[in-house]
């Protein structure tokens, strides 16, 4: 099992960056594919990026190519979303997620692990 806490969300302005971290505790952190997803008001949970196990492979939603940059670090148990070129309809909860199958972490129905969440509002 594995406990994900998430930082790094706040208020940021239009066009700004902002970097959000990941801690995991438990066991077998490398053996756990890792991503990001989000939740904006009356929306469904989003995906939005994921890596693999030994950090080799990445993979990122449409809405985020080109701006969000996912990576890891196995010697930290961390992983983090770099954020660039922030909009408006980047306003979301953000949520760390983990499952021991990458496959998993591209529906939110099939995530095995979440973090609590951190707010990113983009003021326009």
């Amino acid at each position: 099992q594995v406990q994900l806490v998430e930082s790094g969300g706040g208020l940021v302005q239009a066009g700004g960056s902002l970097t959000l971290s990941c801690a995991a505790s438990g066991r077998g952190f490398n053996d756990y594919a890792m991503g990001w997803f989000r939740q904006a008001p009356g929306k469904e949970r989003e995906y939005l990026a994921v890596i693999s196990r030994s950090g080799s492979s990445t993979y990122n939603a449409d809405s985020t190519k080109g701006r969000f940059t996912i990576s890891r670090d196995n010697a930290k148990n961390t992983i983090v979303l770099q954020m660039n070129t922030l909009q408006s309809e980047d306003t979301a909860v953000y949520y760390c997620v983990a499952d021991q199958r990458a496959s998993n972490l591209f529906q939110s129905r099939t995530v095995s692990y979440w973090g609590q969440g951190t707010q990113v509002t983009v003021s326009s």
